[in-house]
C-alpha cells in the first residue's frame, strides 16, 4: 500500500495554519475568526499524528494529543459562541470593532 509521503502532510497542514492565521488577523467577523482559530489547531493535529505515524509507527502519543486538543477546541467553541451570542443580544453586531466598545 502506498503511503502519502510526510512533506505532502506538512504542506497541508501548513497551509491550512496559514490560512487559518489570514483569516485570523484580517477578518473583523467573530465567527470568522472563531473557524480561523479552528484551522489552526486541525493544522497541528495534523501535524501531531504525520509526525507520531512517520517517527513512532507503533505508539499512539501524537493521536492522545490530537483527542486532547479536539476536546479543548470543542470546549473553547462553546464558550466563544456563547460570548458571541452575548454580544449580538447587547449589540447587534460581531464586528470586533463593536467588541471593543464594551462598557460594563
Amino acid at each position: 500500500m502506498n503511503a502519502v509521503p510526510l512533506t505532502h502532510i506538512i504542506l497541508l497542514s501548513t497551509a491550512l495554519f496559514f490560512t487559518g492565521m489570514y483569516g485570523l488577523l484580517t477578518r473583523r467577523n467573530m465567527i470568522t475568526m472563531l473557524m480561523s482559530v479552528e484551522l489552526i489547531l486541525n493544522s497541528v493535529n495534523i501535524n501531531f499524528v504525520a509526525f507520531n505515524k512517520y517517527l513512532y509507527p507503533k505508539q499512539l502519543e501524537g493521536v492522545f494529543f490530537t483527542v486532547f486538543i479536539i476536546a479543548i477546541a470543542a470546549a473553547e467553541a462553546a464558550v466563544a459562541i456563547a460570548i458571541i451570542i452575548n454580544l449580538y443580544r447587547t449589540h447587534q453586531s460581531i464586528d470586533v470593532e463593536d467588541a471593543s466598545e464594551l462598557k460594563y
